[in-house]
């Protein structure tokens, strides 16, 4: 480890270097209020195979202030990074790692503008954790706001949902990001640096999970609070000048756990940075301090791969996940029971939002039909995301063990998950033999347990989160006649799925359980009626196929619930006017509840006794 001093201007700054000289240079920029320190973890890592550099930003750490407070403006800053690489950088161009305003700062070094010409050809590459370019934000937030999409071939109630939803992303960035007119205001912004040298030590171990050490946070905190006022206070009111493309391959480290930028305004950067790399991970905004490992880890990828290293998988799903396209552009989804009904439309509306779907099911036959659909090998029409068609009975605990192998090896951990397979019995409990309810509780419920634990289990140990969608029904909490097995294993489903939330909410995967109503899938007549003839379980099925066929609710609006769950990580979602009313009166009028089912199993009493013999 060796330090050196670095004029620039009127101040001198503060430069530690680790590795070998000969390595390719890493070059780390801290932001807000912290020192290079901010990075020792990940810097030590890192320079086990690179030569690392760090350096105090003016007005922090060990480097010192300039005379004037208020020169703290993104040229200033760039001409300091200018003037470490002049000193330190060595021959060949450098990789770039910037958080926060140090990130910022970055931007502006690798874009086509005025403030980069210094450093053109001397940056080989930039990763940015948290701290967006503005010019890319107020795009970002311009596009949203205004409706600048196309959407024409949505339904008008749908364009109205989507516009809603993206203005309201908007507002809740704007909301984070209220304190910074704060720390740009005279007096109050002191007020308020105070405050946070007061409580930053606190706040990074309870908000963060970051345990404060020799060096973070800086026994100079409280000066480097006050002093980096300027930041705030030289730049708030201008962009950056010039175009805001990037000249060089980015990778964006996006915490989804951030509580000063949400991912959409990380993301802003798609579009003006080709190639650009796309890694999410469940963390807070000092991600470098709370996951290290996995900061060097992405880090020594994507260098690696720009010094002639290999093209992993990983870095093949972050590229696409960097393309600007569908909101799920560059992730994996499995779903289950996909052959047909509700598993169909959801790996359709999956890869129609740029994902890679799995598309499995119990016939292999329907499940290549549906991975034609979506590739448009039968129709000719568009190729939304790769599909990979693959036949499993989720009831077989060895194949699905090699299945979850199969798609590990082949193709990665997967983001989503959806436990969608599932079978039908109704009839008399009394008249359900073994074989029935153990069928059943094998599909519905034990291939549940084995999507979670199997793909969860690889969700965890990757350490980039991800989300488990299982599959119940609105009978989960409505009780009804002649369908207690079926029930039951619904039910099970979703107290499951809400226990398993609570043990895998630290870990960034989240869980959601989906109760449909009367959704027109064509499950009707592939259930098992016991205790009718042939004959009458025929009619049974027809008569009970035809209502949910005049019912009329399309197994497409139930794979948009399940977008939308996954988006807002929502625990439990009823799907259909009936199946909420149904949660209403569970957890409201549970009295209510029971009698409706016994004017539902009264009707069907009639029409079974209308039934033949």
């Amino acid at each position: 480890m060796r330090d050196h001093k670095v004029r620039s201007g009127d101040v001198e700054l503060a430069v530690r270097e680790r590795g070998e000289g000969r390595r390719p240079t890493v070059l780390l920029v801290h932001g807000y209020p912290d020192t290079g320190a901010v990075w020792d973890e990940v810097a030590g890592l890192l320079a086990e195979r690179y030569r690392v550099l760090t350096y105090d930003v003016r007005g922090a750490g060990a480097s010192t202030a300039p005379a004037d407070p208020g020169d703290y403006a993104i040229p200033a800053l760039v001409g300091d990074l200018a003037a470490v690489l002049d000193a330190v950088g060595g021959d060949a161009p450098v990789h770039l790692v910037g958080h926060d305003w140090g990130s910022v700062q970055c931007w502006a070094a690798v874009t086509d503008g005025p403030d980069g010409r210094p450093l053109r050809g001397r940056i080989a590459s930039f990763t940015s954790i948290s701290g967006p370019d503005w010019r890319h934000v107020a795009a970002w937030a311009r596009r949203e706001t205004l409706g600048l999409h196309d959407d024409s071939a949505d339904a008008e109630a749908d364009r109205v949902r989507v516009r809603a939803r993206r203005a309201g992303r908007v507002l809740g960035q704007a909301r984070r990001s209220v304190y910074m007119p704060v720390f740009a205001a005279p007096k109050a912004g002191e007020m308020l640096a105070r405050v946070v040298a007061a409580t930053f030590a606190r706040g990074l171990k309870h908000a963060e999970g970051g345990e404060p050490r020799p060096g973070h946070p800086a026994p100079t905190l409280a000066g480097d609070a006050r002093n980096g006022l300027g930041l705030y206070r030289a730049n708030l009111r201008r962009l950056p000048d010039g175009d805001a493309t990037a000249l060089v391959p980015v990778q964006v480290i996006v915490p989804t756990r951030d509580r000063y930028a949400l991912p959409d305004a990380l993301l802003s950067a798609r579009g003006h940075a080709d190639p650009l790399y796309v890694r999410r991970i469940p963390a807070g905004h000092w991600v470098a301090r709370t996951h290290p490992d996995r900061v060097a880890h992405w880090i020594t990828e994507f260098v690696d791969h720009l010094e002639g290293g290999p093209d992993t998988p990983d870095l093949v799903r972050a590229r696409a996940a960097g393309r600007p396209g569908g909101e799920y552009a560059g992730r994996l989804v499995v779903v289950t029971g996909a052959g047909s009904g509700i598993g169909r439309a959801t790996a359709r509306a999956f890869a129609a939002e740029g994902a890679s779907v799995v598309v499995a099911d119990i016939d292999e036959g329907a499940a290549k039909r549906v991975a034609d659909e979506i590739t448009g090998s039968v129709d000719g029409g568009p190729s939304w995301g790769a599909a990979h068609p693959y036949g499993v009975d989720v009831a077989d605990a060895e194949a699905m063990e090699r299945f979850a192998d199969h798609v590990t090896e082949t193709f990665g951990v997967p983001d989503v998950v959806v436990n969608n397979a599932g079978i039908g019995v109704a009839g008399p409990l009394l008249e359900t033999g073994e074989a029935d309810w153990a069928r059943i509780r094998a599909v519905n419920l034990d291939g549940v347990y084995r999507g979670c634990r199997l793909f969860g289990t690889r969700m965890v140990a990757r350490g980039e989160g991800g989300h488990l969608v299982n599959v119940a029904s609105m009978a989960a909490y409505a009780p009804g006649a002649q369908v207690a097995a079926y029930s039951a294993t619904k039910a099970a489903v979703l107290r499951f799925s809400e226990c398993l939330r609570l043990e895998l909410a630290d870990e960034g995967v989240g869980v959601s359980a989906i109760c449909p109503g009367v959704i027109d899938t064509g499950i009707m007549h592939r259930t098992r009626y016991v205790g009718l003839s042939g004959a009458a379980a025929d009619e049974m099925r027809d008569g009970l196929a035809k209502v949910f066929a005049r019912r009329g609710y399309p197994p497409e609006r139930v794979a948009q619930a399940i977008l939308r769950a996954v988006r807002a990580n929502r625990p439990l979602v009823p799907v259909a006017p009936e199946a909420h009313l149904a949660l209403a009166l569970d957890r409201y009028a549970p009295p209510v509840n029971r009698a409706v089912g016994r004017m539902i199993r009264r009707a069907g009493e009639r029409y079974r006794g209308a039934l033949p013999e």
